[in-house]
């Protein structure tokens, strides 16, 4: 596997689940990675990990909530590894309950980091991308990790849905305005996958029986995204932009 050679990717929520695998499957794939998360510690096993085995990869703390930790992220990445021209916005967070008891803050904190958080990232990166000349090059990528939850009810889950409905419009929007930019934005919508986030709920008798709900009675295998993300990561999606694809599954059906 040799899509992604040449081809320098920061990924966001890269310390466990989605952000982990993709982070290994980029590596495998010839890129070179910068792994960024709150927890930094985290990422720096896994940097080690990918190096371990010939990868060139560097942790990198980040809260994407914070435009100026979003900013000072991408200039270690850079430093590291030169020009971002590819970006994983896959951050996200979820505070499932009935919508008449969440609080506000656990609301808020939903929102920060599954829009603002993908906002703030996706704009670094495309601000450092049409400088180095992406307009030119055509090389730029940015895929946000969004859920089929966009489009169809996951009940406790209101506001993680609204939430990821948000980052498919982000997607096409962008998509639009960084058109004759060089930058393609695509999103995927993944159905539930077992995860660190997800792990405790299915494990329970609630998340068992979610599970015997689904049409194949199983969890969607993780793997099932790779060649779509290898895909819309390297140059032969250079005619790919604003699409917004579900691989779920069948769970949504």
């Amino acid at each position: 596997m040799n899509e992604l050679s040449g081809r320098a990717v920061l990924i966001t929520g890269a310390s466990s689940g989605f952000g982990a695998h993709f982070a290994r499957l980029a590596s495998r794939a010839g890129a070179r990675v910068a792994l960024a998360a709150r927890r930094k510690e985290r990422v720096k096993e896994l940097a080690e990990e990918l190096r371990a085995v010939g990868g060139e990869a560097v942790a990198i703390a980040m809260d994407v909530t914070d435009e100026a930790s979003v900013r000072a992220g991408y200039d270690a990445a850079e430093a590291a590894l030169g020009t971002i021209d590819t970006i994983i916005a896959n951050a996200g967070v979820s505070s499932p309950g009935r919508s008449i008891e969440i609080g506000a803050e656990a609301l808020a904190g939903i929102l920060d980091t599954n829009v603002l958080g993908a906002f703030l990232t996706a704009r670094e990166g495309a601000k450092r991308l049409i400088a180095s000349g992406s307009r030119e090059t055509g090389k730029g990528r940015i895929l946000f990790i969004g859920s089929f939850g966009a489009e169809a009810p996951i009940k406790g889950e209101v506001m993680y849905c609204a939430s990821k409905a948000a980052v498919a419009s982000l997607g096409r929007n962008l998509a639009g305005e960084w058109l004759r930019s060089g930058i393609n934005v695509n999103v995927i919508q993944p159905g539930f996958i077992l995860t660190e986030m997800a792990g405790e709920w299915f494990a329970s008798e609630g998340g068992k029986a979610q599970i015997a709900s689904f049409p194949r009675k199983r969890l969607q295998p993780i793997e099932s995204l790779d060649a779509m993300v290898l895909h819309l990561c390297s140059d032969a999606s250079s005619a790919m932009t604003g699409s917004v694809i579900t691989i779920d599954d069948g769970q949504s059906l």
